[in-house]
């Protein structure tokens, strides 16, 4: 059987990093917010629903503009959840089919920020939480030029450290820089993740 994974953890905790560390030691690695990207793309049906419930407003160039959808959806639960409505399922049935093509001994990887509030846990064999102190996660933010009013928001969407410590087999603690990162990948690989995609 295939093995597969949920990588999870809050904005700006790094686990984009991780990933990218778990797809050079062979793993194939699925994002999330790709597909989500993927599912709204002008053309698409998702494009057109979405440009329904939210008006013109949101496009920029003829695409959605997804710094100004994201705008309306923090400010607006309603908003937030029509939107998931939309682009949820779409998600969902694209993992399914990434899911089922896998061969017998791969590992698919499938980082994912809101496993906790999608309640998706039980879709995974196996789920890894990546942690960092919210101080840093907030200067990596500002470093990739968001603002602090938005750095906060984000935050405070998304799942407590706790909630995601408690559905999580495996904790990275992502505090002491890349090196560190991948000893920690490189470690949790060799020890828990190759042995049982090998059972």
């Amino acid at each position: 059987m295939a093995f597969v994974i949920g990588l999870t953890g809050g904005i700006g905790s790094g686990k984009s990093l991780a990933a990218q560390y778990f797809s050079q030691l062979g793993a194939i690695v699925i994002d999330a917010d790709q597909l989500a990207r993927a599912a709204i793309e002008r053309g698409s049906q998702g494009f057109d629903e979405v440009l329904l419930r939210f008006g013109d407003s949101i496009l920029k160039n003829g695409d959605i503009d997804r710094t100004a959808l994201g705008q309306v959806i923090f400010e607006d639960a309603q908003a937030k959840k029509d939107l998931e409505a939309i682009i949820h399922p779409r998600i969902r049935v694209e993992f399914e089919e990434a899911v089922a093509s896998l061969t017998p001994g791969q590992i698919l990887v499938y980082e994912i920020p809101l496993l906790v509030e999608t309640g998706a846990a039980d879709r995974f064999d196996f789920v890894i939480t990546v942690e960092s102190q919210a101080d840093l996660r907030k200067q990596r933010l500002r470093d990739r030029g968001m603002f602090h009013s938005d750095i906060e928001k984000r935050m405070a969407s998304q799942a407590s450290e706790q909630e995601r410590r408690a559905i999580a087999d495996c904790v990275i603690t992502n505090d002491a820089g890349e090196d560190e990162l991948l000893r920690q990948v490189e470690n949790v690989w060799e020890s828990t993740i190759l042995p049982r995609a090998q059972i």
